[in-house]
């Protein structure tokens, strides 16, 4: 077995191999981008194992190096504190690392799923940055109006809103600059709508997403953006982890007697979690059971709000990790 270690860039990657006792015995730099770094790790001698860090496009590379190497390691590049806090980095001591690393299996890997999963995850994330930009397209047709005194009704992005913003007098610039942003305006609601539909069929076949629904509270965007990113919920060997993987448990500093307990870690999908806590403060309204739960960490203490719905969203998460785990609806507690 050889342990191949590789510092992926578009067009420059650098290779370090070490033999079964961990010897290097061979270190290059391959320019010309990932074909010719892949046609170069087919040659090697079998069997090899490859280790490289998660970036873009790491799911595609371990399609295609998972066809030539017996082993394939993504490294999480957020827990290589031996690389990114190094005082001396540098291509060929990056992958000397990984490859020594891989050899002593102390690897921190990253999960990858299958590529269909990836486009999902993407497709999930595309739709949240086009609402982005359309709120700020909103936000931009608003500021126009108010800069130009000019008060909008309400409604404004109904059928009569926007005719009414289409016939509104304003200066020449200001006319002109209304028309573009309600151009993009509705290009990005064409968008949107093609996306929903596409993922509302995904989720209506996916019966994970369709069990998730029927927590109170969650809809179709939550439970598929829970359920992409969860994916297979038997690689959580424990519940806690499920929280730490999508940054919702507190950080921590712990010696001796002393444990500190601080902001939630906010690792994982942003996507997630924002949802997510959407979806609880729709379900404290909804069920008498998530109400139970966050009150209790309340405590009748209004300042503890924003602690108890993030702790109730933990709990939430959790939920939906057991019932994905056995198949079983969600149940109210009394």
């Amino acid at each position: 077995m050889r342990f191949v270690g590789l510092d992926i860039h578009w067009r420059r990657t650098t290779m370090c191999i070490l033999n079964a006792q961990g010897k290097q015995v061979k270190q290059t730099t391959i320019r010309g981008g990932w074909e010719k770094m892949l046609a170069l790790v087919a040659d090697l001698p079998k069997p090899i194992a490859v280790c490289y860090e998660a970036s873009c496009g790491y799911g595609h590379l371990h399609d295609r190096l998972s066809k030539l190497a017996h082993r394939v390691v993504v490294a999480h590049p957020g827990q290589l504190r031996l690389i990114f806090r190094a005082k001396r980095k540098h291509d060929r001591v990056d992958a000397a690392k990984l490859a020594k690393l891989l050899f002593l299996d102390e690897v921190p890997p990253v999960y990858v799923p299958s590529r269909q999963v990836r486009s999902w995850r993407q497709l999930i994330e595309y739709r949240r940055r086009v609402i982005d930009k359309r709120t700020r397209s909103k936000n931009g047709i608003r500021t126009l109006l108010r800069s130009h005194g000019v008060v909008g009704p309400r409604g404004l992005w109904t059928g009569k809103g926007r005719q009414w913003l289409r016939q509104v007098a304003l200066p020449e610039l200001g006319g002109f600059q209304r028309d573009l942003l309600l151009e993009e305006l509705e290009q990005f609601d064409r968008q949107v709508e093609g996306m929903t539909r596409l993922l509302n069929r995904i989720g209506r076949r996916h019966p994970g997403v369709v069990l998730v629904q029927t927590i109170p509270g969650v809809g179709p965007r939550t439970a598929e953006t829970i359920v992409a990113y969860m994916d297979d919920p038997s690689r959580f060997r424990r519940a806690r982890q499920v929280g730490a993987y999508f940054g919702l448990v507190p950080c921590q500093d712990a010696s001796a007697a002393a444990n500190r307990l601080g902001h939630i870690t906010r690792e994982g999908p942003p996507t997630a979690r924002k949802l997510l806590v959407e979806a609880t403060w729709q379900g404290i309204r909804q069920s008498e059971s998530i109400r139970g739960y966050f009150e209790r960490i309340v405590g009748g203490k209004p300042e503890r709000r924003k602690i108890a719905v993030v702790a109730t969203a933990h709990h939430l998460l959790r939920c939906m990790h057991a019932m994905l785990c056995t198949q079983q609806a969600w149940r109210e507690a009394a």
